[in-house]
């Protein structure tokens, strides 16, 4: 292993792994997390010896799968410090991005360690016979309490409230509350559905789209296609995006949508290129919505000189809703690897065609 991969923790990586020792890959039921298609994909995976972990946090990473699979040769690293003649060396690769580099080398497995893969689609696409798999961990709960932590504030006007206890202002406000508004939320699948759940425990009444018009009952009142989202949007108090990109949401809420709607918060959790993002100074100027919480953005970062950054009706986060964690990372790919090594195929292998 060359001296740069070397995983040495520090301080505070050493204490984290001490009080995670026991890190397996989750117990479940023979079909839980098992693909019933293409059963013979592992083999094209198989055999996993070499992997290069491209992570911001590739030390602690390493230490974790290291621990649990020491028959597993590792190499970890900023994925823009991975080299080609890492990934000639690999047979699997660890990470969010892809290193900035012409081909994969002899990777023949990618595993994303966030919930969204469209970085992996993007032009020039990963090659198509190499598999991709996203990892099983749930961004659903954290991505939720950030959606509802930003509702709250704008129906308390805390940032009105903040904004005069700077200024030492006494200024009484008409606060609202969320009971008994209508949430529209785009996405009904696993942070899709945390999100609804939250906002009905509230009193919200929460409607759903999704690509096939199917949720869950117990959490969504409705449940519509895309083709439903302009007349949903018009009845939204708040109104919530937690899909993927894909060709199909791209510029999803666009004029046609933002025109429609009376005064909604926008909520966007899922990726930038959904929304029309120039569209949305003139759509608050335009009264078609009172707000936007943004946590993704087309660029990334927001750059110094988006209108975004000065509107005092904008909620700012630097893509920080659902985090990544360092066991999530390490038992997905572990848990995608034992599956594999079953000779079976994980449920969490992308489908090139639909983009997650």
């Amino acid at each position: 292993m060359p001296a740069r991969f070397a995983p040495q923790l520090n301080g505070a990586s050493a204490a984290w792994l001490t009080s995670h020792r026991s890190l397996r890959p989750r117990q479940c039921e023979p079909d839980c997390g098992v693909l019933h298609t293409s059963p013979d994909l592992h083999m094209s995976v198989l055999p996993v010896r070499r992997v290069v972990i491209g992570q911001s946090a590739h030390l602690a990473l390493s230490a974790l799968i290291a621990a649990q699979r020491p028959d597993l040769e590792l190499r970890a690293a900023v994925y823009t410090d991975v080299t080609a003649e890492d990934l000639a060396w690999a047979d699997a690769y660890v990470g969010f991005r892809r290193p900035p580099l012409p081909t994969m080398g002899n990777v023949r497995w990618v595993q994303c360690t966030g919930a969204g893969v469209d970085s992996w689609l993007q032009q020039p696409e990963l090659p198509r016979d190499i598999v991709l798999t996203r990892t099983p961990e749930s961004f659903g709960p954290m991505i939720a309490e950030w959606a509802l932590s930003r509702a709250l504030a704008f129906v308390t006007k805390i940032p009105e409230l903040a904004a005069a206890q700077r200024e030492h202002r006494w200024a009484p406000l008409e606060i609202g509350m969320l009971r008994g508004t209508h949430a529209v939320v785009v996405g009904t699948g696993d942070i899709g559905s945390h999100v609804g759940r939250l906002f009905a425990a509230l009193g919200c009444r929460v409607t759903g789209v999704s690509r096939t018009g199917r949720g869950d009952a117990a959490i969504f009142s409705a449940v519509h296609t895309p083709d439903a989202l302009a007349e949903l949007a018009a009845t939204a108090n708040w109104l919530i995006l937690t899909v993927p990109l894909t060709p199909e949401t791209e510029g999803l809420v666009g004029e046609a949508v933002l025109r429609v709607c009376r005064g909604a918060v926008l909520l966007n959790a899922g990726r930038g290129a959904v929304v029309q993002e120039s569209l949305l100074p003139r759509a608050m100027t335009e009264g078609w919505l009172s707000g936007a919480a943004l946590d993704v953005f087309e660029v990334e970062p927001l750059p110094a000189a988006s209108p975004l950054w000065d509107d005092p009706r904008v909620m700012i986060s630097p893509h920080v809703s659902g985090l990544t964690t360092l066991e999530g990372a390490a038992n997905g790919f572990l848990e995608c690897l034992s599956i594999f090594e079953r000779g079976e195929v994980p449920k969490w292998v992308v489908d090139r065609e639909r983009g997650y």
